[in-house]
């Protein structure tokens, strides 16, 4: 069994009375259903560990663990870990707590370990007394979550994420990516983490592109386009716009894609299981959809529009350098080639679209991260992902064929995981 940073003992756990009850822990609604209340409890906890390909790894190893544990109680899908069956009466609720619990106290820093107890024995009070007949269902179901937990941790040992950063050391020149004011480059390591799905980070990525000829008319008209809409003085002149919103609306909080799920899904009737499986199917897609984002990245090493605006002279007579630009968002801290928060939003859609099978999912969602808040409704899963990739011209951080091609190949991705996983027995 692997060693936790902070074990909850079963015995003390369900008599600690905490005052908050389990809203402590819970943004937003509380006792939605065990799966969305945990995967919020997550999304709440989650940033400690690190940026955005941490957290969706502990996503994805926190929704296995609660899809497993689910079906060791009651085998309606195939199960991603080799778990054994447990008592069918356990508790399901008290499983998708103890599951998510354990996992998140062994891959959460230890500072975070009080949050989680606190929230795990808070949310074990809400549960029904066990009946007569099934005495232990309470205990049984923790025994699920748990061994579920510690299946998919041992699966997960050593699996690169341990180096996340690599140094960064190419010399500027046309093209190439240099670092922009902020962090240093961050995951240079990530296209080396082992995927849940996918073969490994190479599959599915995208070949050679012609935008990636400085004097080519792609480059150029991509150069142009988030010169002009990315402009921080041109946003901010309109911060009411169109663009605007939406290059707020994706940089402040949609990419939030657990968040964003679970608005989408709240209002579909699905039980504890149905829900737990399109909630690890998102996750493993998300996961190794990113992994072959960053490992691209760090492939094509290409220069982002902050550096490529400001350079002197590219060569190309068609994009005239302006040194004092910049982006109507801060740029994240690596390369341009593809996009990250498309590609997490189009592997998103695509398991929604392929698990309801259409595309007219639609989801109302509030960002807030960029005040002034902005609450935008979709009424299907492309015109969001179409959203995405627009959002970061907008933002001023990315070029246009990086980000229509970070939602391609991660529609291929997503479209793999659906085939492969968790499929119904």
């Amino acid at each position: 069994m692997k060693v936790r940073s902070a074990h909850i003992p079963r015995s003390v756990s369900r008599r600690w009375l905490l005052a908050g009850a389990v809203a402590l822990a819970l943004p937003g609604p509380a006792l939605a259903d065990a799966v969305t209340d945990w995967n919020a409890i997550t999304n709440q906890l989650a940033g400690s560990a690190g940026g955005p390909p941490i957290q969706f790894r502990i996503f994805a190893i926190a929704q296995i663990a609660v899809h497993d544990a689910l079906n060791s109680i009651d085998p309606r899908y195939q199960t991603y870990t080799a778990v054994g069956a447990t008592n069918p009466n356990a508790s399901p609720e008290a499983a998708v707590a103890r599951a998510t619990a354990d996992v998140l106290l062994a891959t959460l820093p230890a500072s975070q370990a009080g949050a989680i107890n606190t929230a795990y024995a808070n949310y074990l009070l809400t549960l029904p007394a066990c009946p007569v007949a099934a005495p232990t269902c309470i205990e049984d179901g923790e025994d699920a979550g748990s061994a579920a937990a510690d299946a998919i941790l041992a699966m997960r040992t050593l699996d690169g994420s341990e180096t996340p950063h690599l140094p960064y050391t190419l010399a500027p020149g046309v093209g190439v990516y240099q670092p922009t004011p902020g962090p240093a480059p961050q995951f240079g390591g990530w296209g080396d983490v082992k995927t849940f799905s996918i073969s490994n980070g190479r599959q599915f990525a995208s070949g050679r592109t012609d935008f990636f000829n400085i004097k080519g008319k792609t480059y150029t008209a991509d150069y142009n386009e988030v010169k002009e809409l990315g402009s921080s003085a041109v946003r901010s002149a309109a911060p009411d716009s169109e663009e605007s919103l939406i290059a707020r609306f994706w940089s402040g909080g949609g990419g939030n894609w657990n968040a964003v799920l679970r608005a989408a899904a709240s209002p579909i009737e699905l039980d504890l299981w149905e829900r737990a499986r399109l909630f690890a199917l998102t996750n493993i897609a998300v996961h190794d959809a990113v992994v072959v984002t960053f490992g691209m990245k760090y492939r094509n090493n290409f220069w982002r529009p902050y550096t490529a605006i400001r350079w002197a002279d590219d060569g190309n007579p068609d994009t005239e350098s302006d040194p004092e630009w910049t982006p109507y968002v801060t740029t994240p801290p690596y390369p341009d080639y593809p996009c990250g928060l498309p590609s997490v939003v189009g592997a998103g859609t695509e398991v929604l679209r392929e698990y309801f099978e259409t595309d007219e999912v639609p989801f109302t969602f509030t960002s807030t991260g960029l005040p002034p808040s902005v609450t935008r409704t979709y009424t299907s899963l492309s015109q969001a992902a179409a959203d995405a990739a627009s959002a970061r011209v907008y933002s001023g951080i990315h070029f246009r064929t990086g980000c229509e091609m970070g939602v391609r190949q991660s529609q291929k991705v997503a479209q793999f995981v659906f085939q492969h996983e968790l499929k119904p027995r």
